[in-house]
Parts: structure tokens; C-alpha cells; sequence
């Protein structure tokens, strides 16, 4: 009898698990785990409500959780810890960041360079077993440039500041229906505003081909390529790889990048999670 295989894919906003068991695949997706946002107690009952139920009286073998903010050893003890008590019988439990699920998604066992634009963002190079180099994560305050937390600043900016045109202005109104003392309320006093900011990346999404639109998607992640791909010698020696939410439904801006800096654009996936499926297979 085979292995049953737990996958976990999680970023900040939400994550997604793969049950592997005698060549059946089952789903589940739960809230995103963030350490920086979440103790050990909350995470575990967060499993415990949300995960478990939905695995019902199997027995998990292996578990391989890739998660945002696990690139710190503390927080990867941390994830691991919960993931003991709420799994007290798995045999293997290893934990390791989002870089790796990305690098492992779109590369496999092969070099290349990967660049996750999601809720967050970051770049690395992948040697086919580890990652060799990375660009450092300082968060969606700091940084994360081109990511879905960076780009929707850039729409609540342009709002606030009244510089849209009317007829974005309108369109901003209609969908969102808020105001000024609430968007700062949510972004400086209430809990996850980096989820709170990458929402907004829809606008830009729902509104291609307006000017102003584009000018934000393309200044975004042209900061992306850079602040981070630029530092890489290896960003001209093989094909950049894509990942992440932004990526994909920004693939046109990203070719166009691509063709600027004369960077060769590799793979663009939404969701790593056939890629690890497939590699842990």
C-alpha cells in the first residue's frame, strides 16, 4: 500500500491541501497560515476547525506543508509544532517555505530562476535542489513589490489622493461603496492588511485597457523586475519562471517586461499545487 500524502500550499490569504492516497487526489482549502499574523495556538485551532474534520479518520503518513513566512526557522518551527499536535500518528512532517513550493512547482528537479507574485512577492534562484540565492523578504510594508498587497496600494494611493479620473472614480464607487476613515481603519488598525490591500488588485483586473490602469500594473511589476530580478546574473542566462495569482492574469505585462530587459519568459502558473503534486509523486 502507498504512502497517504499531505500537501499543504499556503500563502497569507489562503491555503490549499492535496490528500494523496492509493492514486485518489482530495482537495480542501482552508485559511491562509501566516506565523507573522498567527501564534501556535491559533494555528493549531485554525487545523483543528478547518483542516481535520475534512480528513475525517485518515491516517496521514507524510505531510509536506510549503508556507508564507516559513523561510524563518521560527516560524517554521512553529507551523511544524501545530502540525504535531493536531497530527500526533504522522511518521513525516516537513515544513519549508513558499520559495521552495514555487522553485519546485516550475522547475522540478531542473535550474531556474522563479519570481511568486501573489498576496506577496519574492524572486530566487534554484539549482535543482535548493535555493542558491534569494532576494530578502521584507513584507508587504517594506516591500513585496508587484505583488497583489503592492499593486492594491497603489489603487487605494491613487483613490485617496483623488487623482483618478472621474470615470475611475465612479467605477471605484461602485464596486467598493467605502470612504477614506474606513480604508484607514483597515489598513492600520485591523487585523491581515496585507489581505485587505491585495483586494484590491481586482480593480485592476476588471478595468484593463483604461490608461491609468495600466500604467499601475506595468509601474508594479516593473519594480518587481528591478528591485529583484536585476540582482541576478542568472535573469539573463536561462528562462524566468512565473508563479502566483498577479502573474498570471498580468502575463502580457509580464512578456512585455520580459522583452525590455531581454529576459527569457519561462513558465506563468496560477497555483503550484500540481507541480508539488507531481514532484512528490
Amino acid at each position: 500500500m502507498s504512502l497517504i500524502k499531505l500537501i499543504a500550499d499556503s500563502g497569507a490569504t489562503k491555503a490549499e491541501w492535496r490528500l494523496l492516497s492509493d492514486g485518489k487526489k482530495k482537495t480542501i482549502f482552508t485559511q491562509g497560515i501566516s506565523p507573522y499574523f498567527l501564534n501556535g495556538e491559533q494555528i493549531k485551532n485554525l487545523l483543528l476547525k478547518e483542516l481535520k474534520p475534512k480528513l475525517r479518520d485518515i491516517k496521514v503518513d507524510e505531510i509536506f506543508y510549503y508556507g508564507t513566512g516559513c523561510a524563518n526557522p521560527a516560524n517554521g518551527r512553529l507551523i511544524k509544532k501545530a502540525l504535531q499536535q493536531v497530527f500526533e500518528k504522522t511518521k513525516k512532517i516537513e515544513v519549508t517555505h513558499d520559495l521552495m513550493a514555487a522553485a519546485r512547482a516550475v522547475c522540478g528537479k531542473k535550474k531556474g530562476m522563479v519570481g511568486n507574485l501573489g498576496t506577496g512577492s519574492f524572486c530566487c534562484y534554484y539549482n535543482g535542489r535548493k535555493i542558491m540565492k534569494q532576494t530578502p523578504g521584507i513584507g508587504y510594508v517594506l516591500g513585496d513589490e508587484g505583488s497583489g498587497a503592492y499593486l492594491g496600494k497603489k489603487v487605494i494611493q491613487h483613490y485617496l489622493y483623488e487623482t483618478f479620473d472621474d470615470d475611475l472614480r465612479a467605477r471605484f464607487d461602485s464596486k467598493y461603496v467605502t470612504n477614506r476613515a474606513e480604508i484607514l481603519d483597515n489598513v492600520y488598525k485591523k487585523p491581515l492588511p496585507n489581505r485587505y490591500l491585495a483586494s484590491f488588485a481586482i480593480f485592476l483586473a476588471e478595468n484593463r485597457g483604461h490608461y491609468m490602469i495600466e500604467n499601475i500594473i506595468e509601474d508594479g511589476l516593473n519594480d518587481f523586475f528591478f528591485c529583484h530580478l536585476c540582482h541576478y546574473r542568472e535573469s539573463w542566462l536561462m528562462p524566468i519562471h512565473f508563479i502566483g495569482s498577479i502573474a498570471y492574469g498580468f502575463q502580457d505585462v509580464l512578456r512585455h517586461l520580459c522583452d525590455r530587459y531581454e529576459f527569457e519568459l519561462g513558465k506563468v502558473i496560477k497555483n503550484p499545487m500540481e507541480g508539488l503534486v507531481a514532484y512528490h509523486s
